[in-house]
């Protein structure tokens, strides 16, 4: 006859198991665990003791509408005498006692998600409640392992962390919180994974795929903007942004995530490029991917796949918009870490994936994941989208000058596409450049072998040189607020004397590439260059001029055109002034503690040659003020060039178990000048 054990209460051990799976940051209110590795539930026994001969005691984890051995997402196993980490599996730990603790080790390639555990007894069943699992990037037997602990405090656990903007000779770096542990985050991630569109189609199927981090990945990309779907993010542009936040002022995932699982999942208004890959790595965190944002400077757009961003201009050498091709001043896209056991071998590690919707991928707004190395090597024929992220770091380009008769007529113009690709380096505040992981040297002989590989033809002609130089520089103190000037450099590097006419030209410009405004222009008709000669040419930039121009990207357009009177040749030169905000000077004083209220003095100076007012700071960082912005406004008048000082006092909210030091996002706002101030400041906790 079965014996049964007579089983009075049980405790899924949250708070132990948690901080063992480095969960905790979720909290501890309920059971969160990574696959591949164990946790322990202990049983405590109204009478008797356990015995392994008499006592059968099996598990049953299920998860998804239609559990199926088959498809990973049910699994039935008994106590044994080891744990096998090849599969689910379970054993005693304890001694023979009122507590019986079991150990349950989850398959290392189980399905993501929600699961319930249920104990049987020869039929009689407990349920004994539900669990998180997660993937586990600390298994050697994950898809998503990755061996280096600092490299996963940075991709997996860190908070925190660095978005770079600006442009390809002036990299800004952006303080961004992922917040993938706040409260109510990891559930909105479970939600976007449930309404994607292959859910709703068929449940079990995608609950089963999500044992694959290629096929999560992909998910999120499409999810993350709502082209599609009910998905996280509504993208736009340019003005207006009325009824949404305009895209420069996110500065956390927290507020995003939240905001769309409480309003039933309706898109969150808006995002562009750096917000909809700062969600997606926020998302990939806390599911357990290792993930990174990449910012790729002088990112091309082509669109009709030929690997050619088809340029045109006027005769003043701006740009006219008659191509969907585009060349973005920087585009953000993330990486995620994986193996790829769909593709040949040696090309697992970073996958690069693209929420931002540009072009559909198998009728989908998405991009990737793509194997970095399969870039690198111009294997374009590899899943996903490997074209397009080739072209994004490889387009070549071709200027073509609209003259007012409909003619046409060639510009030579360099243009490198794939500059500077940076992310935050592990561990610290620097850049690192990563442009090598995509692309090998220009001009080298691998490089030459990747572009045949390709069949990027155009790549692998030689440009036409015309014996004329023509290059943009920036004098010095390019702040927002003062006048400062840039200088055409012309220069014959033939034996013949040259008469040329010259333009200069300024245009207001958005970080994806929409010209604005103009903000100053010079238009000289005789440019004499001997042999060997050179022509500096200076342009005066007014504030008083630019600064209506101006977005919230803070970039002005330079373009220089050079025509050779004697036959027609021209050269354009386009370069991009980032103009500097002043900074943001933050103080702690006092010692930072625990749940104790923090003062802080926070300093700015007013950069304008107007006054200022109706400005406000936003503080805001992860684990410091539970997800929220605390923001302090005031209406008082900011005269030319005052100091504000401001002192704000607040409690935190220090949920970190295993760091000493959370970090705080500042930014000072005045939406009428678009000054947009973002100081990153790290408050270290001393031990006890």
């Amino acid at each position: 006859m079965a014996a049964y054990l007579d089983i009075s209460s049980w405790d899924l051990a949250c708070e132990f198991n948690n901080t063992d799976h480095r969960t905790d940051l979720n909290g501890v209110g309920r059971l969160i665990v990574r696959r591949g590795q164990a946790f322990t539930i202990n049983l405590q026994l109204q009478s008797g003791a356990y015995d392994a001969q008499a006592h059968s005691l099996c598990f049953i984890v299920e998860a998804g509408p239609e559990p199926l051995e088959e498809s990973g997402t049910r699994a039935e196993f008994c106590v044994s005498d080891s744990i096998d980490d090849t599969c689910w599996s379970a054993m005693v730990t304890s001694p023979p006692g009122d507590t019986l603790c079991v150990s349950i080790s989850s398959a290392p390639d189980a399905a993501i998600g929600r699961y319930t555990l249920t104990l049987d007894q020869h039929g009689y069943k407990i349920n004994l409640g539900e669990f998180v699992l997660l993937f586990n990037p600390w298994c050697p037997r994950d898809s998503v392992y990755m061996d280096d602990e600092e490299a996963l405090k940075e991709y997996v656990l860190a908070q925190d962390g660095i978005i770079y903007m600006g442009d390809h000779n002036y990299q800004l770096p952006m303080a961004w919180d992922f917040g993938q542990f706040e409260e109510e985050i990891l559930d909105a991630c479970l939600r976007i994974l449930d309404v994607n569109p292959k859910c709703q189609k068929n449940q079990a199927e995608d609950c089963s795929a999500r044992r694959n981090p290629i096929y999560v990945t992909r998910v999120i990309s499409a999810m993350i903007n709502c082209n599609d779907d009910n998905g996280v993010l509504m993208g736009r542009w340019q003005e207006p942004y009325e009824g949404g936040v305009k895209p420069m002022l996110w500065r956390s995932s927290v507020g995003i995530l939240r905001q769309w699982c409480r309003e039933s999942c309706s898109a969150v208004r808006f995002g562009q490029c750096w917000v909809f890959a700062a969600v997606a790595c926020s998302v990939s965190r806390a599911l357990g991917i290792p993930c990174r944002v990449i910012t790729n400077y002088l990112s091309a757009h082509d669109t009709n796949q030929n690997l050619v961003i088809e340029r045109y201009v006027n005769e003043k050498g701006e740009p006219e918009k008659r191509t969907r091709d585009s060349i973005w001043n920087f585009h953000c896209w993330v990486e995620s870490w994986m193996t790829r056991p769909d593709l040949p071998s040696g090309y697992d590690g970073w996958q690069a994936s693209d929420p931002t919707p540009q072009e559909k991928s198998e009728g989908v707004f998405c991009c990737g994941p793509v194997s970095v190395k399969a870039i690198k090597q111009g294997e374009l024929s590899f899943k996903y989208d490997a074209g397009f992220v080739f072209a994004e770091v490889n387009a070549d380009v071709q200027t073509i000058m609209r003259l007012p008769d409909g003619s046409t007529r060639d510009v030579i113009s360099p243009a490198i596409v794939g500059q500077k690709i940076s992310t935050k380096s592990v561990g610290s505040d620097h850049r690192e450049d990563i442009t090598h992981l995509y692309k090998y040297p220009e001009g080298s002989d691998e490089e030459r072998e990747t572009f045949k590989k390709a069949e990027h033809l155009n790549k692998l002609q030689q440009h036409k040189d015309v014996g004329l130089d023509l290059t943009i520089k920036l004098g010095d103190s390019l702040r927002k607020g003062c006048d400062f000037d840039v200088f055409a450099l012309a220069k014959n590097n033939t034996s013949k004397n040259k008469r040329c006419r010259l333009l200069l030209a300024s245009r207001a410009v958005s970080y994806s590439g929409v010209i604005g405004g103009d903000c100053g222009y010079k238009d000289l008709l005789n440019v004499d260059l001997p042999p060997g000669g050179e022509r500096k040419v200076p342009l005066r930039l007014n504030y008083n001029k630019y600064a209506d121009a101006l977005t919230q990207d803070n970039l002005i357009r330079l373009a220089a055109l050079l025509i050779d009177y004697s036959n027609g040749d021209t050269v354009l030169s386009v370069r991009n002034v980032v103009l500097d905000n002043p900074e943001i000077k933050i103080k702690i004083l006092g010692e930072p503690k625990e749940h104790r209220k923090l003062a802080a003095e926070i300093t700015v100076q007013n950069p304008l040659p107007v006054p200022i007012s109706s400005c406000c700071f936003s503080l805001e960082g992860a684990n410091l003020t539970g997800g929220r912005t605390i923001t302090e406004r005031w209406a008082i008048l900011i005269i030319i060039m005052q100091i504000i000082v401001l002192y704000i006092y607040h409690s935190l909210r220090f949920r970190h178990f295993t760091f000493t030091h959370a970090v705080a996002r500042c930014i000072f706002l005045c939406e009428v000048y678009y000054i947009f101030l973002i100081y990153k400041y790290t408050v270290f906790f001393p031990p006890g």
